[in-house]
C-alpha cells in the first residue's frame, strides 16, 4: 500500500480538535471510479488523518485506506471491493486512527454505482464517529457488514437523497445552504447509527 504523510498534529486546528470530540460527528465522501480518487470534507478528513483542504479536492483512496486501523483494514477493504463489484448498500463498524492521535471507532454507510455495463463509476457514503457510544458499550465485536442488507427504509432513502444533495449543494459555495444540508445529514447519520446500535445490541442478546 502506499504511503501518505500522516497530518502534522499541529495542523489540526483547535477548532478542528473540537469537532472530533463531538459526539456522533458525520460526515459525507464520494468516489470517482475512473480516478479512484475520494473527495470527503473536514471531518472525514480528520478521522481518517488527511489533509482536509487535500481530501475537498480530492485524494487517493489509498489515503484514506491508510487511515484505517491495520486490525480492521482488510475486512474493510475486502468488503468495500465486493460492494464495488455488486453495487448493494453497506453499513460498517470499524475503527480509524484520527488526526489527533486517537483510535476511533466510526459507522459507514454507502453503495457504489455503476454504468450499463456494471462497470464502476461512482459512489458515495457517510461516516458517523460512535466513539463515544461505541465505549459505553459492553459488546466487543465489531458490527459485521450487512452483506444481505434488507429493503432500505424511508430513513435510508432519505440519506441516500441527502448525500446526493449535500454534494450537489457544497458545489454551488452557498454558506446558509450548505451549513443546513450539514446539520441534515449530521441528524440522519445520527439516526442512521442509533438504528445499527439497536440491531447490533438485539443480535448479542
Amino acid at each position: 500500500m502506499p504511503k501518505f504523510k500522516p497530518l502534522e498534529c499541529q495542523t489540526c486546528a483547535t477548532p478542528f480538535r473540537a469537532a472530533l470530540d463531538t459526539l456522533d460527528v458525520t460526515g459525507s465522501w464520494s468516489w470517482d471510479g475512473a480516478s479512484n480518487r475520494v473527495r470527503a470534507d473536514m471531518f472525514v478528513a480528520l478521522l481518517f488523518n488527511v489533509d482536509p483542504e487535500a481530501a475537498e479536492l480530492g485524494l487517493p483512496a489509498a489515503a484514506f485506506a491508510a487511515g484505517i486501523h491495520p486490525e480492521d483494514r482488510d475486512r474493510v477493504l475486502g468488503l468495500l471491493r465486493r460492494r464495488v463489484r455488486d453495487g448493494d448498500l453497506y453499513v460498517i463498524e470499524y475503527r480509524v486512527r484520527s488526526a489527533d492521535g486517537d483510535t476511533r471507532w466510526v459507522l459507514g454507510r454507502g453503495r457504489f454505482l455503476a454504468d450499463h455495463r456494471g462497470r464502476p463509476i461512482s459512489g458515495r457514503g457517510i461516516i458517523v464517529d460512535i466513539t463515544d457510544v461505541r465505549s459505553g458499550d459492553r459488546a466487543t465485536g465489531a458490527l459485521g457488514a450487512h452483506d444481505n442488507h434488507e429493503a432500505e427504509t424511508p430513513l435510508e432513502r432519505a440519506a441516500d437523497f441527502a448525500m446526493a444533495a449535500h454534494r450537489a449543494i457544497c458545489e454551488l459555495e452557498d454558506p446558509a445552504l450548505r451549513a443546513r444540508a450539514d446539520a441534515l445529514l449530521l441528524d440522519l447519520g445520527r439516526r442512521l447509527a442509533e438504528k445499527e446500535r439497536r440491531a447490533h445490541r438485539a443480535q448479542m442478546n
